[in-house]
């Protein structure tokens, strides 16, 4: 069974960090750009940050510049999202997925067609 399964979410204080994980099962992630997304109570899914399938090119959304560092693994075939300095405005259900190339210049949901399940993330004194 083909599967992403994100990890590592849950409640921080403001200011605090946390670090995502998204593992495959049933298929390897080197031959894919990966995308972190997110999506608030009422608000659309909207791109965190991605990376290539080797890593080298990574982006980020303006308001995670800096605070947001994406990352591969691709022997443990595992991607994550570093998040320190974080903000009440970031809690979200954090979502992975890949996409259908190596690259995207565009990280959108609509350039991505395989979803995890999401982690929560809440920041919260």
């Amino acid at each position: 069974q083909l599967q992403l399964v994100e990890s590592g979410g849950g409640l921080v204080q403001p200011g605090g960090s946390l670090r995502l994980s998204c593992t495959a099962s049933g298929f390897t992630l080197d031959y894919y750009a990966i995308g972190w997304f997110r999506q608030a109570p009422g608000k659309e899914r909207e791109g965190v940050s991605c990376i290539s399938s080797s890593g080298a090119t990574t982006n980020y959304a303006d308001s995670m510049k800096g605070r947001f560092t994406i990352s591969r693994d691709n022997a443990k075939n595992t991607v994550y999202l570093q998040m320190d300095s974080l903000k009440p405005e970031d809690t979200a259900v954090y979502y992975c997925a890949t996409s259908t190339g190596r690259y995207q210049a565009m990280c959108v949901p609509q350039n991505f067609n395989s979803w995890g399940q999401g982690t929560q993330v809440t920041v919260s004194s």
